[in-house]
């Protein structure tokens, strides 16, 4: 079942061009960081719950916080319904903002 729901997403990821820089032969290979990144990126609300069936909730969510909230103003308003309807935020502004400062201060430690 697990494996059924990668193929799809990767084929739904596919078809949304969202590998135009990868080897085509390698998607078989592909990380399941990359997938839950490159799923949360440029796939509808009703694919990414299928993130959840497969992958625990604590990985999401290191995933997006890693990889999409340090993008700040450009997914602005993804990360706000992210944090919303799949991280419970009660105060999405405050909590994606909290968790930008926490990042940025975390790569400019590094």
């Amino acid at each position: 079942m697990k494996d059924d729901i990668k193929q799809y997403l990767i084929k739904r990821l596919k078809e949304e061009n969202a590998f135009w820089s990868f080897e085509k032969d390698n998607l078989d290979c592909l990380s399941d960081w990359n997938l839950i990144k490159y799923s949360l990126i440029h796939l509808d609300l009703d694919d990414i719950k299928h993130l959840f069936s497969i992958f625990s909730k604590k990985l999401i969510k290191k995933v997006w916080v890693a990889e999409l909230i340090p993008q700040g103003d450009y997914l602005k308003n993804m990360n706000l319904c992210f944090a919303l309807l799949f991280f419970g935020a009660k105060q999405p502004k405050i909590y994606v903002k909290s968790l930008e400062t926490r990042q940025l201060n975390k790569l400019l430690r590094q």
